[in-house]
């Protein structure tokens, strides 16, 4: 499906976009939480290459040593290419404990654990806005296509609550042919996706039932107007995983919806 992809083309598309809208906006860099995945280090890489100042922040909560060791590995990446790069690690794993003490639990414990996990999300959000501010950055998003406009696979006001999103209009394959381009270390290139908000090791696939190149197809055939009768056998799950998750999480893929008040009323 991406015969016709333009690798470096469309990366210095992303680059030159980055810069218009950082000079249209009179800011004077960027912010970036860096999670040792595939699209934070893209995205990150993207940035450096507009010559700004680039904030790169790890935000650690009970997080896996896998993830750190690629964060670590990516950041040092990003330091030795580009000079106008730093980093800055704000551990959250206290603040998150401490934040639970204040709350009640439940004994639901399906949704006890999503909302910690959404949690976590949004701590991370509130600290990337604080570096922003205190710099007088922008907060770059690090979603895709399939997580932000497909399946809705992203914390509402957490990694959702960005002012930019380069890569949102890239499928994953698309930003992992970005990755290779840009010579992303290939420790996060072949890492299993994952949000790493559980704690655990359970993978992007776990949670969504389909891998990233699966869950593709299903979008591309939702666009070309597909329907689950259309499929069989795996494909034909696949399909009705994507469009389950697309109808419920419109909430998130959508803007909050307004009531707007007729003029006849006011």
């Amino acid at each position: 499906m991406n015969q016709n992809f333009q690798t470096e083309a469309v990366t210095q598309y992303i680059v030159e976009w980055l810069k218009n809208y950082a000079q249209e906006s009179g800011i004077k860099g960027f912010t970036i939480g860096i999670s040792g995945g595939i699209d934070s280090a893209v995205t990150s890489t993207l940035c450096a290459l507009t010559g700004l100042p680039l904030l790169c922040v790890e935000m650690p909560i009970h997080q896996a040593a896998s993830q750190i060791s690629r964060a670590k590995e990516h950041l040092d990446f990003l330091k030795q290419n580009f000079s106008q790069v730093s980093a800055v690690e704000s551990d959250l794993t206290t603040t998150f404990e401490l934040f639970k003490q204040q709350l009640p639990t439940s004994d639901n414990e399906s949704l006890l654990n999503l909302t910690l996990a959404n949690t976590r999300a949004r701590l991370r959000m509130t600290t990337l806005y604080y570096y922003a501010g205190i710099h007088g950055y922008l907060v770059v998003g690090t979603g895709n296509k399939i997580e932000d406009f497909g399946v809705g696979f992203f914390t509402k006001y957490g990694d959702g609550g960005v002012d930019i999103s380069p890569i949102a209009d890239l499928l994953k394959s698309q930003v992992r042919l970005i990755g290779e381009h840009l010579q992303v270390p290939q420790s996060i290139i072949q890492a299993k996706p994952t949000d790493g908000l559980f704690g655990d090791d359970r993978s992007d696939e776990d949670q969504l039932g389909a891998n990233y190149d699966e869950l593709e197809q299903a979008m591309l055939a939702a666009e070309q107007g597909k329907k689950l009768e259309d499929f069989q056998g795996r494909a034909k799950e696949v399909f009705a995983i994507y469009t389950r998750l697309n109808r419920i999480n419109q909430h998130k893929i959508n803007p909050i919806p307004v009531c707007t008040i007729p003029n006849e009323l006011k």
